[in-house]
């Protein structure tokens, strides 16, 4: 994984959080905390997107991507080998 430097500009009382964090190693760095800090901001800032995306299905959308699941599933069902 490469690695790039940034500057973060920070609140004195958050940083002064994060130093104790760090002292009683809940992480190993500053850096490191951060960075497990931003990743899990973008995880949920992509959670809310899709979340976001699927909002904007209609009941009809819904209906109509079961109808095509079931009918596929239908097909194949001959295929599966008996149990």
């Amino acid at each position: 994984m490469s690695v790039d430097k940034v500057t973060v500009s920070m609140d004195s009382n958050i940083l002064k959080k994060l130093d104790r964090l760090v002292k009683s190693k809940v992480f190993p760095s500053r850096s490191d905390a951060i960075q497990q800090a931003v990743v899990e901001k973008l995880v949920r800032t992509d959670r809310s997107r899709l979340n976001k995306e699927l909002d904007k299905l209609t009941k009809e959308d819904i209906r109509a991507e079961k109808a095509l699941a079931d009918e596929s599933l239908a097909s194949e069902i001959e295929q599966w080998p008996p149990y």
